[in-house]
């Protein structure tokens, strides 16, 4: 099984990726992780980092990606979204695990969510942790 998870350095996505480590061991599976950005700065390397030891703690051999072909627009969050489903597309990855802010209605029509839009998708099977 490849699993993959996105990463951007919420706690929910922190959250997400031990989950995802877990579920590597669990199933013996292969764990992915990118981080989707269109500029790289220091809270890019501080997301890296963090990902690095969550990978690390876990035993599993992986370095984490960087993503910056990312073209945020008006609704980044669904950019990411459809980003996230290109990735999973191109690679043939089996399984999402990926975090959720659980932002409201109104915030959700103006920004969107990434992880409705892997959802909605319906074409990868879909952890989401709060």
């Amino acid at each position: 099984m490849n699993i993959f998870a996105p990463i951007d350095g919420s706690e929910c996505s922190t959250r997400a990726l031990r989950f995802a480590a877990e579920m590597t061991r669990n199933f013996d599976a292969s764990l992915h992780v990118v981080h989707f950005t269109d500029e790289e700065t220091d809270a890019t390397d501080a997301i890296l980092d963090n990902a690095r030891e969550i990978l690390d703690e876990n035993g599993i051999q992986t370095e984490p990606e960087l993503s910056t072909d990312v073209r945020l627009e008006f609704r980044p969050a669904e950019r990411v979204g459809k980003d996230i489903l290109d990735l999973v597309e191109q690679r043939g990855y089996d399984h999402v695990v990926m975090g959720h802010h659980g932002s409201g209605a109104v915030e959700r029509a103006i920004v969107g969510s990434a992880a409705e839009t892997v959802l909605r998708s319906e074409k990868v099977s879909v952890t989401v942790v709060p």
